[in-house]
């Protein structure tokens, strides 16, 4: 009876998509509280196939969707929840991530090459040759970004120029070209018999083909980077329907709100809009795989003079005004925790790693820089690599523990001087979210690190609330208001800094500087 009677008060659901670099999510929320009512998650496997490579197999990912979308409604089912009242579902992903696909076959030409991937070195050094000054900020009036081995152009030239399959696929105009999200989007509304062959201005922004300023694809930047237009996929607001689903336990409904990042919107603009940072001025950091630092600034893009990225925030609704952000981008920050776990071996598992470094509470001079895939914001150096220094006889697992996590927070440090450098107002509190945030220890030390509070909402899945957001506000579903008055009001907890006067010196400086 108790759970037929919850049943009745149940409003529509709205579900979210969360593909992510290191696992996919599948997430139901209640529309008009903005409860997670379920969810199922499911790891990805990496491959690492030469150094500085990292690739993942497109067929799993979307096998992972289907199975975390399965998963779920079961348990919806068995919490006596109709999944029918599900009415839309968004898309947040993985942003620069890389696939081309044989829309003929339905078939992928080759895996997905991961943002942190940096394979394309050398065609981002050739690519800078030819600039005049060789200047990696040439194209950053159109794009807001310098050019670096992160964005998808340079991994889509790379494929074009290094793998037959691919090179022969555009020639025969049978290539399509996507992130993440276009390769699902695709996938579930058809694939090869009809799929909507589209990405959002969010995704799109991070290409480097996309000019952030008209807000579509830009033929000068395509010609620089060789690729043909015929191949990229329609730009779209991050918050409308896209189409249906052909397939699976929640076929016929409509996928809107697709974010990119986070990742449709991106992951990253998917957390900005979750933590419902909608005022010029409002911040968030999400702590995953990489890190990533947003401030919302508005209805202009800002052009960074300290080496952040513009991009597009979101644009929710087709005739809605695009908004723009200033982004700070670290490569490491979760992968470090892996890379302890998998390749050191002196942790088991995430959990652990707070553990040990709380059990010595000091890197006792040891610093960590994971510049695993180089550095990116601000100095933006392919070329950097990981260094810890500082090592005694008396270092131990647990300095380079506490080390770690050390390092997490000087990145973060660095981007977010840059962007108040930028900004000419500094952030007087950080909102955070993502994976890490359950560490309480890696909480504090940011606070203290940054010497402002630190805000982390009680709720932390905020990058697929944003995507179930942005997907319920779309025109033709319209079952999540996105005005603040009518935002439930976030519990939220608060690390506030902890460290004595003389401290407040030494926080200010990181071993990268």
């Amino acid at each position: 009876m108790a759970a037929s009677s919850h049943r009745i008060m149940l409003g529509p659901l709205v579900a979210a998509i969360d593909q992510g670099t290191s696992s996919t999510r599948f997430l139901v929320f209640n529309s008009k509280t903005a409860e997670l009512l379920s969810h199922h998650q499911v790891e990805i496997k990496q491959s690492f196939p030469k150094e500085g490579w990292v690739e993942e197999d497109p067929k799993e990912i979307l096998q992972s969707v289907y199975e975390c979308m399965e998963r779920t409604c079961e348990k919806l089912t068995q919490l006596n929840i109709d999944i029918s009242n599900i009415k839309a579902i968004g898309v947040t992903n993985q942003r620069e991530t890389t696939l081309v696909w044989d829309k003929e076959t339905g078939e992928p030409l080759y895996n997905a090459i991961v943002w942190l991937d940096l394979r394309t070195q050398s065609t981002v050094e050739n690519l800078i040759n030819k600039t005049p000054g060789r200047n990696k900020n040439h194209l950053k009036h159109k794009t807001g970004l310098p050019i670096s081995t992160y964005f998808s152009a340079v991994k889509l030239r790379w494929l074009m120029d290094n793998v037959k399959e691919v090179h022969e696929a555009v020639v025969s105009h049978r290539a399509m070209f996507g992130t993440v999200d276009s390769w699902l989007i695709w996938c579930l509304t058809g694939g090869k018999s009809g799929g909507v062959h589209c990405t959002d201005v969010t995704n799109a922004s991070r290409t480097m083909l996309f000019n952030i300023h008209t807000m579509d694809w830009d033929t000068e930047l395509c010609k620089y980077f060789g690729i043909p237009m015929e191949i990229l996929p329609r730009v779209r607001s991050s918050s409308e329907i896209y189409g249906l689903m052909k397939s699976g336990a929640l076929s016929g409904i409509p996928i809107s709100g697709v974010s990119s990042f986070l990742f449709c919107l991106g992951d990253q603009s998917a957390a900005l809009v979750g933590q419902m940072c909608f005022q010029d001025g409002q911040a968030k950091n999400t702590y995953g795989t990489g890190c990533f630092l947003l401030r919302n600034t508005g209805a202009k893009p800002v052009m960074s003079e300290h080496g952040l990225l513009t991009t597009v925030a979101y644009k929710l609704g087709r005739d809605k005004p695009a908004c723009y952000a200033l982004e700070g981008s670290v490569a490491i920050a979760g992968a470090v925790v892996r890379w302890l776990q998998d390749n050191l071996g002196i942790i088991g598992s995430s959990e652990e790693l707070e553990k040990l470094a709380a059990s010595v509470g000091t890197s006792y001079g040891c610093y960590f820089v994971p510049a695993f895939s180089g550095l990116y914001a601000p100095y933006w150096e392919p070329s950097a690599r990981g260094i810890i220094c500082g090592l005694t006889q008396f270092t131990n697992k647990r300095h380079l523990a506490f080390a770690a996590l050390e390092a997490v927070c000087f990145q973060t440090r660095e981007i977010l001087d840059a962007m108040n450098q930028d900004s000419g107002i500094p952030l007087t509190q950080l909102q955070v979210d993502g994976g890490m945030t359950s560490n309480k220890l890696l909480m504090q030390l940011q606070a203290d690190i940054l010497c402002i509070p630190v805000v982390k909402p009680s709720m932390p899945e905020t990058t697929a609330l944003g995507a179930a957001m942005a997907a319920g506000a779309a025109e033709g579903v319209s079952v999540w208001s996105l005005n603040p008055d009518d935002l439930s009001e976030v519990t939220s907890e608060k690390f506030e800094p902890q460290i004595n006067p003389e401290g407040r010196m030494s926080c200010l400086l990181s071993p990268l500087a």
